[in-house]
């Protein structure tokens, strides 16, 4: 034991600018410029751009932003589809020191001016295609904003309301800008707002470190490299894009960007671009598997696709299987940086029957290496549950790929905290080979007679049936039962001759059968702008029937 109290290994041994540099994901974008300079980075239609110049138009951004006075502890907003500007705002605008807000396009008038006002953004960034949306925003703020407007091509219609436009403001700006490292890397990042099924949705702030180390846990989990083509179906502004903006980068693969959503137009890119990893929430994986035959193309090399965000029902990763991708599950919420969890393949599925991997694929699985502890714990005494496949808890993670926290809102941050863990709020069991499986939200699970049922089950089952393309199930009041399970279902286009008795007797045959539904509704889902089923209106439903 050296003077002082060190050890041997604490003295004279300081960390210093040689051996310690704070980790940020924008150190991505310097390396791909440097090793593939030439390559392209980024395809948006009929432009594309080489790592250089990818490069030198986010260095403008951030030197742009510096000459209009922002830069550290300011917010810039932007409002953009997956396009050239919104990659560059992940780069650009922490470069300036600024923290990325990027908007939920699918949001109301009402919801971006909770937002901007919540978030104090000193500037918005916006494509001309959402004025309508932004322009009613902007007339609810309190103070004006400086507004730069987004003049793409392909967006469809709209009107400029800002001072000057994207491509003018770049000009402003210094290809050559020297930007620096945040002197802390817990400094914030980014702003992410939760979907906000009830309520004012919540202010999520992530921090440089956590988006480095989760960007290269995506390389690492979905196998990214320098040969990699990215198509860009899961929106940027969604966890900032599960951290994948950057971390393609990371490895010098390709981002294809793409506006909007639409199946034939996905299996075109994936054809003339020769796709090899794609992202996308499971209701775009069932618009894949139900698109018309005229739309599907037959895929040249397999795709490997990652979805997440709820788990995808067995049948829909049989069906992306059999069309020629490869599908991963994961696992992660807006808090976690997006993916944490993720469901890792194992060789013995690939003997089992179809249906039987599709199952084992479904579950959530394990911890992202990137993640420091995952685990199942009883929310009451915060013991783990044993790994008998039965026994629910509550999963909660903690590590450096959490949030900071949320924005002033420091009751909830504890609570969100409370006990060393991040409480996701989600209920799943752990199977004996370790892998987690998500039975529920807490406020989802279905209470009957003494009996926890899982929607997510009655679920799974539905979506086994041929003719159902959407379910949902939620809890529908009984006198006797306490609750029983009541089902939401959309049909799929060619389904004939399909009742509620048929769904029942389906479900019967394939569950306990107390578990099968007592009643079912047919029709389309209602769903959040992220394409998350709403089940509180559902709820609402169901009382009412």
């Amino acid at each position: 034991m050296a003077e002082g109290g060190k050890n041997i290994f604490e003295t004279g041994l300081e960390a210093n600018a040689a051996n310690f540099q704070p980790q940020t994901p924008l150190s991505f974008l310097d390396w791909a410029a440097g090793v593939y300079a030439e390559n392209t980075a980024v395809v948006h239609g009929e432009r594309k751009f080489t790592y250089r110049e990818f490069a030198g138009r986010c260095r403008r951004l951030a030197s742009a932003l510096n000459k209009r006075g922002i830069g550290v502890g300011d917010t810039v907003s932007v409002m953009a589809p997956n396009s050239p500007p919104m990659l560059e705002a992940h780069y650009g605008v922490p470069m300036s020191g600024a923290v990325l807000n990027a908007l939920n396009f699918r949001l109301d008038s009402g919801g971006i001016a909770f937002i901007l006002g919540h978030g104090e953004a000193k500037a918005l960034i916006t494509d001309r295609e959402f004025s309508p949306v932004i322009k009613g925003a902007l007339s609810q703020l309190d103070s004006p904003i400086t507004v730069i407007d987004i003049d793409d091509p392909y967006a469809d219609g709209g009107e400029f309301l800002g001072e000057t436009d994207y491509e003018a403001l770049l000009a402003e700006g210094d290809a050559d800008y020297q930007w620096t490292p945040p002197a802390d890397e817990w400094r914030a990042i980014t702003l992410n707002y939760t979907s906000g099924t009830t309520g004012n949705p919540k202010g999520v702030v992530y921090h440089h470190r956590g988006a480095f180390l989760n960007a290269l846990g995506n390389a690492l989990v979905f196998g990214l490299n320098a040969d990699s083509i990215y198509l860009w179906t899961l929106p940027m502004f969604h966890c900032n894009g599960w951290c994948y903006t950057w971390g393609v980068t990371a490895v010098g693969g390709t981002h294809v960007c793409l506006r909007r959503i639409d199946p034939a137009l996905i299996f075109e890119l994936i054809g003339e671009h020769a796709v090899t990893h794609m992202c996308a929430a499971p209701i775009v994986l069932n618009m894949l598997v139900h698109a018309p035959d005229g739309a599907k193309q037959v895929l040249g090399r397999t795709v490997e696709v990652a979805t997440g965000g709820a788990a995808p029902p067995s049948a829909v990763i049989a069906a992306m299987e059999k069309m020629g991708f490869n599908v991963t599950h994961l696992y992660g919420l807006t808090e976690s940086f997006g993916p944490s969890t993720y469901c890792a393949a194992k060789e013995a599925w690939a003997d089992m029957d179809p249906q039987d991997k599709a199952r084992e694929m479904a579950r959530q699985g394990v911890r992202y290496p990137t993640l420091f502890e995952q685990r199942v714990l009883d929310p009451e005494t915060m013991a783990p549950v044993p790994a008998d496949g039965e026994t629910i808890g509550e999963l909660m993670l903690r590590g450096n790929t959490v949030m900071k926290g949320y924005l002033k809102n420091e009751d909830t941050t504890a609570e969100a905290f409370a006990g060393g863990w991040f409480h996701t709020g989600d209920l799943g069991v752990v199977h004996p080979d370790g892998y987690v499986e998500i039975k529920d939200r807490s406020k989802d699970i279905i209470l009957s007679g003494g009996e926890n049922i899982s929607s997510l089950e009655v679920e799974e089952t539905l979506y086994r049936h041929s003719q159902v393309m959407e379910a949902a199930v939620v809890a529908k009041p009984d006198d006797k039962w306490g609750e029983t399970p009541c089902a939401f279902v959309t049909l799929t286009p060619d389904a004939e001759n399909v009742s509620a008795d048929d769904i029942i007797q389906w479900c019967r045959d394939n569950l306990a059968h107390f578990k099968a539904p007592k009643e079912v509704v047919f029709g389309p889902l209602p769903k959040t702008s992220t394409g998350k089923i709403q089940k509180f209106v559902l709820r609402r439903q169901a009382k009412e029937l």
